[in-house]
């Protein structure tokens, strides 16, 4: 019985190629009592590997967050098997608004404590008592609104390349760093002024719109299915887009755009830009925005050691590496002393 992947992403990646088909990028979440995580993540491999889902997947007591890619031509199947679960019967699927078929290239299902790093003691407050769900006409409403604060409750390098006009947002690394410092910026209207959070597809807003319901905060509003739902509602029925920029993505994407604005610039010569690549040099894999011009000229490396390790021939750079540890804990995403122009 398989469980784990047994392709490299380059074998995966020359087999869609020569495969030829198109493929659907989906996210999905679902908060739900789970009694044994690892049994459905065992589930959910054995099936979706038999269907050639690629993407990676959290699974934990507190329910699923899935970000994933489906051949087109077994997708009803694929919705077929996700109603066949209880809990995941008619979830709401975000389908991608650029699709790529390279987006992920390996299928990870993992088990977590959570499905989304919050930080939160979930025994201190009800998280079913979550903030009220808008669509995007009543969300384009709400945040003309003078007694509107409207916040980003994404990372620094998600808003940096595109947010809603007027929307606070948070200069921080994680999630959990937002809570605190949102509700410190906030605290003297908690009671006269209208709390309205997005993200990317709706996920934080659900704990985070609790939890500011348990600090005091009166009125509470969540984005229903985040920016990627906005924006398919938006063209859906004609609606004004008041989102600026990229909405970004966490896959070989990295972006979406969602209006022709480049509201940031590249970190390396200043132009504007809203491309996130990760530098080439791979004990490094720092991600940060590039334009074509420097890429060309940097040998898509962040700096110009990277750039001479990156010139080195692999096995050299494999010993460079040895011994060192190199994971996201330590490469901060968009910060770097190297990086001139980050703002």
């Amino acid at each position: 019985m398989q469980l784990y992947n047994t392709l490299s992403a380059k074998e995966r990646e020359k087999l869609i190629e020569e495969a030829g088909k198109d493929r659907l990028t989906i996210s999905f979440y679902q908060y739900a009592h789970i009694g044994n995580p690892k049994i459905l993540r065992n589930h959910l491999f054995i099936a979706w590997n038999e269907m050639e889902v690629l993407g990676r997947i959290y699974v934990a007591h507190e329910g699923i967050n899935a970000q994933l890619s489906v051949p087109a031509e077994n997708f009803e199947i694929f919705k077929a098997h996700l109603d066949s679960i209880t809990f995941l019967e008619n979830v709401r699927l975000n389908i991608a608004i650029e699709q790529d078929n390279k987006s992920f290239l390996k299928l990870k299902v993992k088990v977590r404590e959570k499905i989304v790093a919050d930080g939160l003691n979930d025994n201190t407050f009800d998280v079913t008592n979550k903030g009220i769900h808008v669509g995007a006409e009543q969300f384009n409403e709400l945040i003309e609104d003078p007694d509107t604060v409207l916040v980003d409750m994404r990372n620094h390098y998600e808003s940096e390349i595109g947010h809603f006009k007027n929307a606070i947002t948070p200069d921080v690394d994680t999630f959990r760093d937002s809570l605190d410092i949102i509700e410190a910026d906030l605290a003297e209207h908690k009671e006269d002024k209208k709390l309205v959070m997005y993200c990317t597809g709706g996920i934080r807003c659900e704990k985070a719109s609790a939890y500011y319901k348990h600090k005091g905060f009166k009125n509470v509003y969540q984005l229903e299915g985040g920016i990627i739902e906005y924006t398919r509602q938006v063209k859906a029925n004609n609606l004004e887009n008041k989102f600026l920029g990229k909405n970004f993505v966490f896959d070989h994407r990295r972006g979406e755009r969602i209006s022709d604005d480049i509201i940031s610039n590249c970190h390396q010569c200043g132009k504007p830009c809203d491309t996130h690549v990760n530098c080439a040099n791979e004990a490094c894999h720092l991600l940060f925005i590039q334009c074509e011009e420097c890429a060309k000229a940097m040998d898509n490396c962040c700096s110009t050691e990277c750039q001479e390790i990156h010139a080195l021939p692999y096995e050299e750079q494999k010993k460079l590496r040895k011994g060192k540890e190199v994971s996201n804990k330590i490469f901060k995403k968009g910060r770097s002393p190297v990086l001139k122009y980050k703002n």
